[in-house]
């Protein structure tokens, strides 16, 4: 597998720098509809005039106006106020931001897939329009579709290039909607989705959907074998992920709505659940939630959302399914509000599979490390090996590599020996041992003896200095009690020494 890092970017950088040079004052979260938008566009046009050429030399130029051949051929029809020609001609005109929310429109009522989900706002009084026209001339350089270049590849690096820059710029709130490249695939190659219903019910611009249809085409599977299933409570996020599809021809049930209370799929079991909920949310309304059937393994705080997923995970597994989501450290060792009592349950009823401790600085919207969780359904003896009592810890807080000053990276080398290592416990014929301060597969009871606390440092005997098990919550709690002890303490020392200098006439 070449190794697609973005610290091996080529022409994506320099189109994102001219891009960014565009921009100026915008801030990064209103541009990047800006600019994603229309990179779609030319994209969709770029494609549509590549079958007209044909159409016109193979039918004749009315034919090729005929919009089902474009259908056939799986492409976007592109009306003739929306094709890339006639905004670029136009690109300096005062009137061009009324021009291509006009060609948004028209695209939005000739493909019904795409209703609502496009931008439409490029007329508003704050986008400047030079600058705007700036960004068309740029782009109209790029030809996304050049048949040597396999298209949708091209598109799609661009479009994750400019995603992960975008999620970089806006800091915390970035992460929101993207997940790092290193992170989904190995996410992907562990629950290696070959064939089934692949769920993400917190799903932001869609990265796990597209690894998982990278993973499939480069183990030579069948992409018609999996079924996309999603979920987004962001509507300018779901947007993104819907466009994010689009550009690849991916397709699939994306739904928006709130997936804890507008839960869009649920009659839905599905065979992989890949997902990077939000940490540690307190604001996720589970006070209205008290008695949900989701809840088998003990109602989750309302202060905290953490278990909520977990549970709402295990809730859309199909009896042989495998989830693999990012979780805080924190869900760990929490003992908050019963949060230790459904940790016991998942561990004790056999659903933990394997936990991994992840390096630091691999997020845009949090720079302390976190891990990623795989609990499954099928731990007897169906497919896999019968490990059933047993959980593989590993500790990869070593690894990834530094592709800037502030973010981090897994290689692909490092993806494959930690899937590898997870694929030889799990499977029937592999070869498994474990590796001190790496590795190790740890029996529910030694489980149950370090009080079903999952911190992997704890059982593969890391040289690491352990991380802080204690949950911020309830860290605070006691540090604040003691603080205020502490200060009562100092007062009462305070008086004694008044009362004593007054005492010696002072």
């Amino acid at each position: 597998m070449p190794n697609s890092s973005s610290a091996n970017i080529g022409f994506e950088e320099k189109l994102w720098a001219a891009a960014d040079k565009m921009r100026g004052s915008m801030d990064p979260s209103e541009y990047k509809h800006v600019v994603l938008g229309l990179i779609f566009l030319k994209y969709i046009s770029d494609s549509f005039e590549k079958l007209h050429e044909k159409l016109v030399k193979k039918e004749g130029k009315e034919e090729a106006e005929d919009k089902d051949y474009y259908t056939a051929e799986n492409v976007f029809w592109v009306p003739q106020v929306a094709r890339w020609n006639f905004l670029r001609d136009k690109a300096k005109n005062p009137e061009i931001g009324t021009l291509i929310d006009d060609a948004m429109i028209a695209i939005e009522k000739e493909n019904p897939d795409l209703k609502g989900v496009l931008p439409k706002d490029y007329a508003r009084p704050g986008l400047d329009k030079v600058r705007l026209g700036g960004v068309i001339d740029i782009l109209s350089d790029v030809d996304l579709v050049e048949e040597k270049n396999k298209s949708k590849d091209v598109l799609g690096r661009i479009y994750e290039y400019f995603l992960g820059r975008f999620a970089d710029q806006e800091g915390k709130g970035g992460g929101e909607f993207y997940t790092p490249q290193s992170v989904v695939k190995l996410l992907v190659e562990m629950i290696e989705p070959y064939k089934g219903r692949v769920f993400d019910p917190c799903c932001g611009s869609g990265g796990m959907f597209v690894q998982s249809e990278k993973f499939v085409k480069e183990h030579g599977g069948r992409i018609e074998d999996i079924h996309i299933f999603g979920q987004e409570s962001n509507h300018t996020t779901w947007r993104l992920c819907k466009i994010n599809l689009a550009v690849r021809g991916i397709g699939g049930e994306i739904m928006h709505g709130d997936s804890f209370h507008n839960d869009q799929h649920k009659d839905l079991k599905s065979d992989f659940i890949l997902a990077n909920p939000p940490f540690n949310d307190s604001d996720w309304g589970g006070e209205n939630l008290r008695n949900d059937v989701r809840w088998q393994y003990g109602v989750p705080p309302v202060g905290n959302a953490n278990y909520a997923w977990i549970e709402h995970f295990i809730h859309h597994l199909s009896p042989s399914g495998i989830a693999g989501f990012v979780m805080a450290n924190g869900a760990l060792a929490s003992n908050t509000s019963g949060e230790g009592e459904i940790r016991k349950n998942l561990i004790t009823e056999g659903l933990v599979d394997c936990i991994i401790a992840m390096p630091d600085k691999l997020f845009y919207n949090v720079g302390i490390p976190c891990t990623l969780w795989f609990v499954s359904r099928d731990r007897h003896d169906h497919k896999y090996r019968n490990r059933h009592d047993e959980i593989l810890f590993i500790d990869a807080r070593k690894m990834g590599r530094m592709i800037d000053r502030r973010h981090r990276e897994l290689t692909d080398e490092e993806v494959k020996l930690i899937s590898g290592t997870y694929h030889n416990w799990r499977n029937k014929n592999g070869k498994y041992e474990d590796k001190k301060g790496f590795s190790k597969a740890a029996k529910i009871d030694e489980v149950e003896k370090n009080g079903f606390v999952l911190t992997p440092g704890r059982y593969v005997g890391s040289e690491i200095i352990e991380e802080d098990d204690e949950v911020f919550e309830e860290k605070m709690k006691r540090l604040t009690t003691e603080l205020s002890q502490q200060f009562q303490q100092s007062k009462e020392l305070e008086e004694k020494i008044k009362e004593n200098l007054n005492k010696v006439g002072f």
